[in-house]
């Protein structure tokens, strides 16, 4: 790997920008120190005096994190028209925090410098080139961001080059062309590039939204037309449609096309980090993103299990440890009898996949998932049905009976809460629970802790994460049956667990029990 491309990472500033995505000042000084310890060279922390939030990050920063790999980049943008540099709230902002690296954007589309900031084309020159002068005299590392460079070069290739030049004179030692729309696609934007290049010494960069589904693609094409740094987000997060995402961008340009970028050793740490951001930024993984995503080396398809099982490479581009992923095998109505033994094996059974034994175990799971059972997304349901089958489970409790009752108080406002009773024997010892919940299945939930916690307190340990409901396509209206899928966790792990029946209280407490079976037997 001689060539090295050096990835700079907005994850903290164009990521927090995404719906729905409302960062602490805690949460981006631990993502700043994960993104350290992944290797990546230059991490944007945000936009110091234009969010609070982001000049206290930049303030506890410096006492706070002791960084190994990465340099923290404050973003800011070029002076307004109508102040002086010393007077300008946006340069004060960014003085306040004293980055050594400054990533400042300023126009590079005429529209934008005629329309969005009324005024000339030369006053937007001399803005860019003053700001930069600015921060360079004061011995400042500067990065200039060419805001909206593609729609600029293709409405005014002249001036957008102009821009560029301007900045480069003035000091800035990179220039990173922005596809901020996310409207260009690869063919134009490498014709553009290696027009740029031929024009310009000074190196470049690139910064591509999503918003035509191409960021990484875009991304990778410039690294080919001659770009030296790729910015980007962890999982591809970002205002509208999402920025390039990094986790792609770095595993093809490593694994791919032998260009470094955080280097092979640290690649191994990918999906810890794209599982941390994705749990701080409080959203859903994408289980099918490239590489990372929980998905990315599953195998369903009977055919494609048998094959893999054989020789990996059959069905798989790379070997998932390369990005810390893992291959799964997932157990579904298309699973044969290669998937069925190789599951049982995982769970240190030995099954011989030539036996009546395993073609029974096929034929069941068959049975329930036409029932609506859905192993693929259950595992921890599927390895004590096995064990059940086996004769290796031992029940940790036995239900006698249990009910539910909800009440609604309407006193000025309506309010609903759930009563549940459960009585249980566990080695014996008759136990009977009542708790309240805010729905029938927190109810049930804390009534089975109430119980069970007394005689397994690792119990307490476990905590429901999440719940969903399908109704399933067989049945009559209301009468359809439904299935639950319960994610549950620990300080160790994850896991998932199915219920299926016409009652939903009772397909919840099955894929309860399930999950509270599958934490003790794992403690």
């Amino acid at each position: 790997m001689s060539k090295q491309i050096e990835i700079y990472d907005t994850t903290l500033r164009d990521g927090s920008q995404t719906e729905d995505i409302n960062y602490t000042v805690e949460d981006k000084l631990r993502i700043a120190e994960k993104l350290d310890w992944l290797g990546i060279p230059l991490v944007e922390g945000g936009w110091p005096g234009a969010s609070p939030k982001d000049t206290e990050f930049f303030q506890r920063a410096t006492t706070e994190l002791k960084l190994k790999k990465s340099k923290l980049v404050a973003f800011g943008s070029t002076k307004r028209a109508d102040t002086t540099l010393s007077s300008d709230p946006i340069i004060n902002g960014l003085m306040e925090v004293d980055p050594k690296i400054l990533c400042l954007f300023g126009k590079t589309w005429d529209l934008h410098a005629k329309e969005a900031l009324g005024i000339s084309l030369k006053d937007n020159l001399s803005i860019i080139s003053d700001t930069i002068s600015f921060f360079v005299k004061k011995k400042k590392r500067v990065l200039f961001d060419a805001e909206h460079f593609f729609d600029g070069f293709k409405a005014n290739k002249a001036y957008a080059l102009e821009c560029l030049k301007v900045a480069a004179k003035a000091g800035a030692e990179r220039l990173v062309l922005c596809d901020t729309n996310g409207g260009t696609l690869p063919q134009e934007l490498e014709k553009i590039i290696r027009f740029v290049r031929s024009k310009i010494r000074t190196p470049l960069g690139i910064h591509c939204h999503n918003d035509s589904g191409v960021a990484v693609y875009n991304s990778m094409v410039a690294v080919q037309a001659g770009v030296t740094q790729v910015q980007g987000t962890i999982n591809g997060i970002g205002e509208r449609c999402g920025n390039a995402n990094l986790c792609t961008v770095m595993a093809n340009l490593e694994l791919k096309h032998k260009i470094k970028t955080i280097g092979l050793s640290r690649m191994k740490n990918l999906k810890e980090v794209s599982k941390f951001v994705d749990e701080l930024a409080n959203r859903s993984a994408n289980r099918h993103q490239p590489y990372v995503g929980d998905s990315a080396f599953a195998h369903k398809g009977g055919v494609h299990v048998s094959a893999i099982l054989k020789n990996p490479k059959t069905y798989e581009h790379i070997k998932p440890s390369l990005v810390g992923n893992r291959q799964r095998i997932l157990v579904s109505e298309l699973a044969g009898a290669s998937t069925i033994t190789h599951k049982a094996k995982e769970l240190g059974i030995n099954l011989d996949s030539g036996t009546q034994e395993a073609k029974k175990f096929i034929q069941k799971i068959k049975e329930l998932e036409n029932k609506g059972y859905q192993f693929e997304g259950a595992e921890a349901s599927f390895e004590i049905f096995i064990k059940k089958a086996k004769g290796l489970y031992k029940p940790h409790f036995e239900l006698k009976d249990f009910k539910v009752m909800d009440e609604i108080l309407i006193n000025g406002e309506e309010k609903a809460t759930s009563e549940a009773v459960i009585h249980l024997a566990v080695d014996g010892h008759q136990e009977t629970a009542t708790a309240r919940g805010v729905g029938p299945v927190h109810a049930i939930d804390q009534a089975l802790r109430g119980a069970l916690e007394r005689f397994y307190p690792s119990l307490k340990e476990m905590q429901l994460l999440d719940y969903k409901v399908r109704v399933l396509p067989a049945g009559e209206g209301t009468a359809s049956s439904v299935r639950v899928l319960i994610e549950c966790g620990d300080k160790k792990q994850k896991w998932s667990t199915v219920g299926v029946s016409e009652n939903i209280i009772h397909a919840s407490y099955s894929a309860l029990v399930d999950a509270i079976d599958f934490k003790l037997m794992n403690t």
